[in-house]
C-alpha cells in the first residue's frame, strides 16, 4: 500500500511537470506542488489521515499506529515508516523521470534507505529527538557510464521535493487552537 500510494503521487507530480513545463534551451518556469492534509486521532495512538492535492483532484486515505512499545495497537505504519517511504520513493520516482529526460537506460532501480534519529529523555520528561544521519544506497541496473548515472544521481536528488525539503532545514510553523482562536507556538 505505501509504495503504490507514494509511486502515484509522485507519477501525477511528474506527469504535471512534463506536461506543463517546458524545459527547452533558454526557457524557465515555475510551479508549485501543494499538499494538504488532515489528521484525526482515532484510536489509542492511531491517526487517520486524508491528504489531498488539489491541483490534481485527487485524495488518499492514510493512517499512522504506532506498536505496543508507544502505547498504540500496531494497526497500520508508524509516522517513522511512510517518512522513509516517501523519501526512498521520492528519490526512486525522480530517477526513473530523469533517466527518461537524459535519455539513460535504466532497467531497475533499488534504493535501500537507513534513517537514524537520537532520542534524549530525563526521567519521565517528554523525550527530545534529533536526526543523526539518512544514507540512501542506491543501485541503478544500466549500461550507462558511471559518470552519466553520478549526474542522473545527482538530478534526482535535486527534483527530490522530500529530500530539497530535509536539506533546506525548512521550519515548520505550528498553530495551537485555544477556544476559538488560532495562536502560533
Amino acid at each position: 500500500m505505501i509504495p503504490c500510494f507514494f509511486a502515484g503521487v509522485l507519477s501525477a507530480i511528474l506527469r504535471t511537470l512534463n506536461e506543463d513545463i517546458d524545459m527547452a534551451e533558454g526557457t524557465e518556469k515555475t510551479f508549485d506542488v501543494i499538499f494538504e492534509g488532515v489528521g484525526r486521532s482515532s484510536g489509542k495512538m492511531r491517526n487517520d489521515i486524508s491528504v489531498e492535492w488539489p491541483m490534481m483532484k485527487e485524495r488518499f486515505e492514510l493512517a499512522t499506529d504506532e506498536g505496543p512499545f508507544h502505547g498504540g495497537d500496531g494497526t497500520a505504519p508508524p509516522p517513522l515508516a511512510l517518512f522513509t517511504a516517501a523519501l526512498t520513493g521520492c528519490l526512486m520516482t525522480q530517477i526513473r523521470a530523469f533517466a527518461k529526460r537524459l535519455d539513460i537506460p535504466v532497467r531497475n532501480v533499488e534504493v535501500r534507505a537507513r534513517l537514524h534519529w537520537n532520542g534524549r529523555q530525563a526521567g519521565d520528561d517528554p523525550y527530545v529527538t534529533a536526526p543523526v544521519a539518512f544514507d540512501l544506497d542506491v543501485d541503478i541496473d544500466s549500461d550507462a557510464s558511471a559518470a552519466d548515472l553520478e549526474n542522473l544521481l545527482n538530478c534526482a536528488r535535486k527534483g527530490c521535493f522530500i529530500e530539497q525539503t530535509l536539506a533546506q532545514g525548512l521550519i515548520v510553523g505550528h498553530r495551537l487552537k485555544v477556544g476559538e482562536e488560532w495562536r502560533p507556538v
